[in-house]
């Protein structure tokens, strides 16, 4: 199989050799034409300056041409490609170049017809021309000239057309190999990031995620695939930390609740406790909350697969709203904390019913557990386009750095915080998840001290 540079290399030195060789063609077909017309332009002012010249040997004292002076000129012209021919007014011939020297009239004439045919391709035959002869505008006589027609070069203009086409040639040739080294090189240039792009994908592939490749390019196109081979990697990267962090959270979140379990059920089996109902009660609980931990992570599963099927209808976000608040008044009131919803009468919006409850009640059960003092305030508002939401908390906030984590499993913004006051570390990415799945965006801001507050936008139709 043909490799990506010499394919490159081979498609740009066609396609430069194919445009030099038309525009080479093209350039030679229009040159050859614009001096083939100046060719026949001077054949034909030069036809005319012979007339002139044969009409100046007329002598008006003897009323005759100075014979002499016609056969010199004459021959001068056929060794030019006109043979000419004088005669006087009444059609008797004055000068006949071939009359004069037949010989020298065929070499010349053969030699024009080998240099046209064979040299130049240009096809014809010796055509005559007549042009009358006059002295201070009283005829004298007549000039034939034969000439190679259509048109005939002299022996300085085919040296001229010959040079222009071998330099045509040559540089066209020059040209050409500097393309072909010039497209071995651009090839290399580009061919090289993607194979070394090719080289960490193989290495990622094999395992070696920490493979990566410079995306200081240029061409916009190599750049991209080179940072996208290196954001690959970093995700594949983090993706295995993240599962490793997952099966270490796992583990720890099971080893307390079962390390407990299994020390009290001993103790009881050993007869050092007595299995009163409250130590019973007590076992229960932990394997309530081992259950509760699985639920949780059953329920995540599910939600983040990707054939999750969401059951929309048209639901009152407000009334929605207005129940989770309320289901959770009590657990305010009993904390000293005020618990408020702002909204408009009615805001409606096409989701589940069920997955958005989620959403209130782990945003609100969230903000009521790290708020001690003051405030929860649950806030809707709505655009053409979207409904927004936003919990509001006065409680113990989070440094900046913790934002892009708290929404990763068993994530705890708050080391302090044990399982049964913090939770698992689900919650929020349960909340993610849904709204993902409605096509929404979340998004939190926090301050230390001060409190938190969690967005979620939900387009008013969900695709």
């Amino acid at each position: 199989m043909i490799s990506l540079r010499n394919r490159l290399a081979l498609s740009y030195a066609l396609f430069i050799c194919v445009s030099v060789l038309v525009m080479g063609f093209i350039i030679n077909r229009f040159a050859e034409k614009l001096f083939s017309a100046f060719v026949t332009e001077n054949i034909n002012t030069e036809s005319r300056e012979i007339a002139d010249t044969i009409a100046e040997q007329w002598d008006p004292n003897t009323g005759s041409f100075d014979v002499i002076s016609v056969e010199a000129m004459g021959m001068y012209f056929v060794h030019q490609g006109y043979i000419v021919s004088v005669v006087d007014i009444k059609g008797e011939i004055v000068w006949d170049a071939r009359a004069c020297d037949m010989q020298q009239c065929a070499m010349v004439i053969n030699e024009i017809i080998d240099r046209m045919e064979n040299e130049f391709g240009v096809g014809g035959s010796f055509q005559t021309n007549q042009y009358h002869l006059a002295y201070q505008d009283v005829p004298i006589g007549f000039l034939n000239i034969d000439t190679y027609g259509p048109f005939f070069y002299s022996k300085t203009e085919s040296a001229f057309l010959s040079g222009l086409n071998n330099f045509l040639l040559v540089s066209g040739g020059i040209f050409i190999i500097l393309s072909i080294l010039l497209s071995v090189f651009l090839a290399a240039e580009i061919s090289r990031p993607v194979l070394r792009a090719s080289e960490a994908a193989r290495r990622i592939a094999c395992g070696e995620l920490s493979a990566r490749v410079s995306d200081r390019y240029g061409t916009r196109e190599l750049r991209e695939l080179s940072r996208s081979v290196n954001d690959l990697a970093a995700a594949l990267e983090n993706g295995e930390r993240w599962q490793k962090q997952l099966t270490a959270d796992i583990a720890h979140e099971l080893r307390t609740p079962l390390t407990c379990l299994q020390g009290n059920m001993e103790a009881m089996i050993d007869g050092v406790w007595e299995p009163t109902a409250e130590r019973l009660s007590s076992a229960y609980e932990e394997i309530s909350r081992l259950n509760k931990l699985v639920e949780d992570l059953n329920r995540l599963s599910i939600l983040e697969q990707k054939n999750l099927i969401l059951h929309k209808t048209e639901c009152d976000l407000t009334k929605l709203a207005g129940a989770a608040v309320e289901r959770f008044r009590p657990a305010a009131l009993e904390k000293g904390i005020e618990i408020k919803l702002l909204s408009p009468a009615v805001i409606t919006v096409n989701a589940d019913y069920d997955r958005l409850t989620q959403v209130f009640t782990n945003l609100i059960s969230n903000a009521l557990k790290y708020t001690d003092l003051g405030s929860i305030t649950v806030t809707l508002s709505e655009t053409q386009q979207y409904c927004e939401v936003s919990v509001a908390d006065t409680g113990i906030g989070m440094e900046a750095d913790e934002l892009p984590h708290i929404f990763e499993r068993f994530y705890r913004s708050d080391k302090s915080r044990n399982r049964n006051t913090g939770g698992a570390g689900i919650g929020l990415s349960i909340v993610q998840t849904i709204v993902n799945a409605h096509g929404g965006q979340i998004q939190a801001e926090s301050r230390t001290g001060k409190g938190s507050v969690f967005m979620v936008r939900l387009p008013r139709e969900v695709l």
